[in-house]
């Protein structure tokens, strides 16, 4: 039989397992129909060379084409950096703008920006971002929306005035999400504590971007992260605690999983290797030492941590297995625009509140966590598999067909050098796809970098042979229920 592509002599890795170099894989229609240790032939084939052969990635937490970052990424920009390293599935966020309750319409909105410029070169889907949880979109909208497009997931606040949430709110939406089988993903830190800060930092004319770090202390992620998990025991709901930054709310999480309850945790990739230090404008990483605001491309929420010490907090958890998914958080804005990070620069006096927040990071997330997770021995290629694919497949639906390399799945693939095979080098901005103008991890060496990128059988990224090759066939992904949803006891009568 000859098979439309054949990968072999390379090291095929899942979440559980690495298997023998003589597995031959061979992939019909898009989708993996045999992994046999028989010699197979295909009409194409690529020969790993030693090299791991992982499951393309699966980035389950990116902001695209949004409307409060207009210079930022769009789905073609942002899809092209995806494919570059290595994710060949994104889930970008459509928002509900306060005041529009027909959710249908929000997300018959982000079909077309994802289609504004030809598509996708990656498979993506959408999470629904909820601001304004009324008595309409509970009971009519949001089940019926997501049941329509097949959207398992919503986003809420408990900060920014545009887009925060009572507790009472986010009660009534868990209940509604929890009857429908919703992943509800939170963003956590207290809004008041950040505000009675601010009005500190404000009245004494605080306000570099080194500010915004002193702005959102960890107490107010401790505090939001404790106060989420009490409200989904109360209704007894998985949640998933997004982009967390600092180990005393990991801890919390920690707990709740001990306990058996479903909670889940998530970060990213600025929360491993980067501190404050970033944001001071005299810091060695600025290439223009004369801008003394180039801090402001580090302005992220939650923030940069401040020491080495709390990077390793969070490197605790994520290997001892508190941490579910690694997701990139990307939400970036151009520095040098006035609608980008220089809105933050007001007559050439800083504002760090006016700053937009988030930094790019969805090309760089696979290879920041091979390189100093993978090669340096701090966790097994299995767990590499684990966090940043398989088991954002199964928290968001998508596990029939992504996330691992098995018979009848979709033939998705990240294929990396053998160790030691590509030449080192540091990072610039000018190697990478996206639309962004910096990128935070500017400098930082690099012992590997994904060196094909297969979506659906197709070749779409070869480093050595022109990088993106492919065309943008990427599909919206209709998803299932999450399939870590945990066991989940009788409702409460009283809720029903």
């Amino acid at each position: 039989m000859l098979y439309d592509l054949v990968i072999f002599n390379g090291k095929v890795v899942t979440a559980s397992d690495i298997l023998p170099q003589n597995v031959f894989i061979g992939i019909n229609n898009g989708i993996i129909e045999t992994i046999t240790t028989s010699v197979i032939e295909g009409k194409k084939v690529i020969d790993a060379e030693g090299g791991f052969i992982m499951p393309g990635g699966v980035d389950s937490h990116v902001h695209i084409d949004q409307d409060n970052a207009p210079t930022g990424d769009d789905f073609e920009s942002g899809s092209r950096s995806a494919i570059a390293g290595g994710t060949t599935t994104m889930i970008p966020f459509a928002v509900q703008e306060k005041g529009n309750h027909d959710l249908f319409e929000v997300v018959k909105d982000y079909h077309v920006r994802a289609n504004k410029k030809g598509g996708s070169y990656c498979d993506y889907g959408f999470h629904l971002i909820i601001s304004e949880p009324s008595k309409e979109v509970l009971e009519h909208y949001l089940p019926q929306v997501c049941q329509q497009e097949q959207i398992t997931s919503v986003k809420v606040y408990t900060t920014y005035p545009k887009l925060k949430l009572s507790d009472e709110q986010l009660l009534d939406l868990l209940l509604v999400n929890r009857k429908n089988k919703i992943t509800t993903m939170v963003h956590a830190e207290n809004s008041d504590i950040i505000n009675f800060i601010n009005k500190q930092l404000f009245a004494k004319k605080l306000t570099d971007p080194f500010y915004h770090t002193i702005s959102r202390p960890q107490i107010a992620e401790d505090e939001a992260s404790y106060r989420a998990i009490a409200l989904a025991k109360t209704i007894d709901v998985p949640m998933l605690l997004v982009h967390m930054s600092c180990e005393t709310a990991l801890d919390h999480v920690k707990r709740a999983q001990t306990d058996c309850f479903p909670i889940f945790a998530e970060t990213c990739p600025q929360y491993l290797f980067l501190t404050g230090e970033r944001l001071k404008h005299d810091c060695c990483h600025h290439a223009d030492h004369e801008d003394t605001f180039q801090g402001a491309k580090y302005i992220c929420s939650p923030p940069l941590r401040a020491t080495q010490e709390d990077l390793e907090g969070v490197w605790k958890h994520l290997i001892n297995g508190t941490i579910t998914v690694f997701s990139s958080d990307h939400a970036p804005s151009t520095y040098d625009h006035k609608l980008g990070k220089k809105a933050g620069l007001i007559d050439g006096i800083p504002h760090f509140e006016k700053t937009p927040n988030g930094i790019p990071g969805i090309e760089t997330r696979l290879p920041l966590l091979f390189c100093y997770g993978v090669e340096t021995g701090r966790i097994t290629p299995q767990k590499f598999v684990e966090l940043t694919s398989t088991n954002a497949a199964k928290l968001y639906g998508l596990s029939d067909r992504k996330g691992t390399i098995g018979v009848g799945m979709d033939a998705d693939f990240t294929i990396w050098y053998p160790k030691g095979k590509m030449p080192e080098f540091n990072l610039t901005n000018d190697m990478l796809n996206h639309r962004i103008d910096f990128t935070p991890y500017e400098g930082m060496r690099f012992t590997n970098w994904p060196r094909y990128t297969i979506l659906r059988g197709t070749v779409c990224f070869d480093r050595d042979n022109g990088g993106v090759v492919g065309e943008k066939f990427g599909i919206y992904l209709r998803r299932e229920n999450s399939a870590l949803q945990g066991p989940i006891k009788q409702l409460n009568p009283i809720f029903e």
